[in-house]
């Protein structure tokens, strides 16, 4: 010891000491190695598994205010075409929402949430943000049934915007189809003309848009053209519509009578 630790003659054995019981080290010290890793590992996938599942409950959170977000913005769109609607027809109007659908498949009609207490009365004009979509059929004290204009039972007097020529518009059953049974095969209506309410009957304010002719068949064995039409109110898919009053033009004011001499 005295000559290790005074001339360092006994270092080389002593490296070669070491690395010959390098391997006994390890072996010792891999129980506390072991179970440090495994530890650390054990930690790390704890960590990483509440990460996860924080970022999934996250990442659901944020697709259903994203899908909400999208709900909203299509609301918003909606409202705005009421709005822009509103504007065009310059009656007196109230908007109402749809509450509930007829699920019948030979009745097309649907529920609003506005009633008599509202002052809807039968026989009213519903509209949507394009076009004319029924009429008041029922009436409860905060709820009416509106009859969708392509019900079978349904007609309304429409006539041809690029002539005035008149005729009644009758639902099909069928959503997106009306048809107008009673022109002549020689009457002067072409493909893509433009149905409006005519005013007759007094149901319907002159002028609202109805349709758009789509097919006409001129058979020469029927004195009737077969003429349908498609609907411009988007009947399946409007969440808002408007109730229409027609606001009567006021009497013509009398001059007063000049004094006599």
């Amino acid at each position: 010891m005295v000559v290790d630790h005074r001339f360092d003659q006994l270092r080389q054995i002593r490296s070669g000491l070491a690395f010959l019981t390098y391997p006994l080290q390890r072996i010792a010290d891999f129980p506390v190695t072991a179970a440090h890793w495994l530890q650390e590992t054990t930690s790390s996938r704890e960590q990483l598994l509440q990460e996860n599942a924080r970022l999934r409950a996250e990442n659901l959170k944020a697709h259903g205010e994203l899908q909400k977000l999208e709900s909203l913005r299509a609301e918003n769109l909606r409202l705005r075409n009421l709005l822009d609607a509103s504007y065009k027809v310059g009656d007196r109007l109230l908007i109402a929402e749809l509450s509930a659908v007829d699920l019948d498949p030979y009745r097309q009609q649907v529920v609003i949430n506005k009633g008599a207490s509202s002052g809807v009365f039968v026989g009213q004009a519903v509209l949507d943000a394009n076009a004319v979509m029924g009429q008041v059929v029922q009436t409860t004290p905060f709820s009416a049934t509106v009859l969708l204009i392509t019900d079978p039972s349904h007609a309304i007097p429409v006539q041809v915007l690029r002539n005035g020529l008149r005729t009644i518009a009758v639902g099909s059953g069928r959503i997106n189809e009306l048809s107008l049974p009673y022109l002549p095969t020689n009457s002067d209506i072409r493909v893509g003309d433009k149905l409006v309410t005519s005013g007759l009957g007094g149901k319907f304010p002159p002028g609202y848009p109805v349709a758009t002719v789509t097919r006409i068949d001129r058979s020469p064995d029927n004195a009737f053209a077969r003429i349908t039409a498609t609907p411009t109110a988007h009947l399946d898919r409007s969440r808002e519509v408007l109730l229409v009053w027609s606001v009567p033009s006021p009497p013509p004011s009398r001059q007063p009578a000049e004094a006599r001499p």
